[in-house]
């Protein structure tokens, strides 16, 4: 296949415009009109598209540039032929077009009384959605000041005013969709500038580039604020607004400042995560602790003034703390949570995990029991599927894989970190894994990825004590296995009381998804498992 040269096609009246974001990168396989780029003026951003459709083999552009029509973007291996002519053809080959629009200019002329400003020339753009309104009535407006924001699909521009004076009505607002010569203002006006508006339709030919339909030219002038509109790609912001992520309480990493995708998706982990809140959920949210209870038709939090009882010392909740208090406030109001104890015996377990650790003393790898429960859980998982399973309105999501999470205590607090697909890892892979992961923990560095994803999670408190307890269910997942200090103690076995080294499990789970029936067969399943590991095959 040819190697093809995509260039920036004709984006109007514009000259050496900044690279503000890459889209893609190489090896990618790009669809025709796919955006590539996104460039910015002082008055506009909007997206390059791809002329054909193939695999990225070479970028020639980088953050920071400075393109221009003409200037080579990228170089793909084509798969097909172009979907348009490319931003060259546009200048040498321009295509006729009928029943258009015409545009006439308007002198500067002096001017009194109302004054109607109508939507300029945007290129060849329909139905676009006005999403800032910058101006209000009572304001003074000076010629070529933006009075809105709209966006398409591929760009975002400010529509300027053709007049001076004082805004007396704004006949559009935030949702409208505009074209070219819709009423827009009306103005007390002083003077009307030589901006062009739209006069009625005309029938004579227009040349009209060919690249038009893929990136228009904005009409614009140099100077006019932005009043606060979020620094993104037309593309980001869409994607905001699908996620629900109001742009303007986004940090955006980008160039200067600018929001991009990833930004947008790491604000949602965030706030999914409980690691941080929306303006709008802080206004409606009790607080985590020590607030006052009314979001659940409590009383209020007694409030205490404890130094007058004797001497205290008062200490900031650490950061993690305060978030995971968050998280577990949520998850034990809104989960109907149950919980079974159950005891398993671990007697041939732990001796086959000492002889195992002894064999592979050399490789560093320590087996712990946790490996092992953890390989038992996937089996107890994939025969009662609820179990890795969440909630979604009123539907059951059954996953197919198999993440497990486990709790590790750490100087600043309890981390989550996840170790996944693993129906497909061995215990020594897994406690491998586990021994970085918990070294990363402790040394505070967990990156979201390492704490996303899971589907069940194991709460271990043996290397300190204690009998049962009830660990709190980590939403969305419906389930949570709690397990405590094995410990030596008489059985039963039907003729004489043995010595049998037991574990202590607690199963929690939600009563929406998982009933008392099967739970008990879970810890039951489970305990089989342990007790002999050879089940672990079947």
């Amino acid at each position: 296949m040819a190697l093809i040269e995509v260039q920036v096609p004709d984006i109007g009246d514009f000259d050496e415009v900044a690279v503000i974001e890459l889209l893609v990168k190489v090896g990618d396989t790009v669809k025709a009109e796919q955006s590539l780029i996104t460039v910015e003026s002082d008055k506009a951003s909007m997206e390059i598209p791809s002329s054909t459709a193939g695999v990225i083999k070479e970028l020639r552009v980088k953050l920071g540039d400075k393109v221009k029509q003409g200037s080579i973007v990228l170089v793909v291996e084509a798969a097909g032929a172009a979907a348009f002519p490319a931003a060259t053809a546009a200048v040498s080959a321009p295509a006729p077009a009928t029943n258009v629009v015409a545009v006439a200019p308007v002198a500067l002329t002096a001017a009194s009384g109302p004054l109607q400003v109508f939507v300029p020339d945007i290129g060849d753009f329909k139905d676009v959605v006005v999403i800032e309104v910058m101006v209000k009535s009572g304001d003074t407006i000076k010629v070529e000041q933006s009075l809105i924001t709209v966006e398409s699909d591929k760009a975002s521009m400010e529509i300027p005013s053709s007049a001076a004076g004082v805004l007396k009505e704004l006949k559009v607002k935030v949702g409208d969709k505009v074209n070219i010569g819709d009423l827009l203002a009306v103005l007390e006006g002083v003077a009307v500038a030589a901006l062009p508006v739209a006069s009625a339709p005309v029938t004579a030919p227009t040349p009209v580039p060919a690249a038009a339909a893929v990136v228009a030219a904005p009409v614009h002038a140099p100077g006019g604020p932005t009043l606060g509109l979020p620094h993104a790609s037309p593309s980001v912001r869409k994607f905001a607004r699908e996620l629900g992520v109001p742009l303007e309480e986004v940090k955006g990493n980008g160039l200067k400042g600018r929001i991009t995708a990833d930004d947008v998706q790491a604000f949602t982990k965030a706030v999914m995560s409980g690691a941080t809140q929306t303006k709008a959920q802080a206004a409606k949210a009790p607080a985590a602790s020590g607030g006052e209870g009314a979001g659940l038709g409590l009383i209020p939090w007694p409030k205490v003034d404890f130094a007058k009882f004797g001497p205290i010392e008062r200490k900031e909740m650490g950061r993690i703390k305060k978030i995971s208090g968050a998280n577990l406030l949520r998850n034990a109001v809104m989960i109907p949570a149950v919980t079974n104890h159950d005891d398993a015996d671990i007697t041939d377990l732990e001796a086959f995990r000492v002889s195992t650790n002894k064999e592979n003393e050399k490789s560093g790898v320590k087996v712990t029991m946790l490996a092992f429960l953890i390989k038992a859980c996937v089996a107890a998982l994939k025969k009662y599927p609820e179990f890795n399973s969440s909630l979604d309105g009123d539907a059951v999501v059954y996953k197919n894989y198999w993440h497990i999470a486990f709790a590790a205590d750490t100087p600043n607090g309890l981390m989550v970190p996840v170790i996944r697909d693993c129906d497909q890892k061995g215990v020594l892979q897994i406690s491998q894994e586990m021994g970085e992961l918990a070294k990363k923990a402790r040394e505070g560095k967990l990156g979201p990825a390492d704490m996303s994803g899971a589907t069940f999670t194991i709460s271990s408190l043996g290397g300190i004590g204690g009998k049962y307890f009830t660990p709190i269910i980590n939403a969305p997942e419906v389930a949570i296995l709690g397990v405590c200090k094995s410990s030596m103690e008489p059985v039963w076995d039907g003729k004489q009381f043995v010595p049998r080294l037991m574990l202590p499990l607690s199963l929690t789970w939600d009563h929406r998804v998982i009933d008392g029936a099967a739970a008990a067969r879970f810890n039951a399943f489970l305990g089989q498992i342990l007790s002999d590991f050879r089940r672990v095959l079947l």
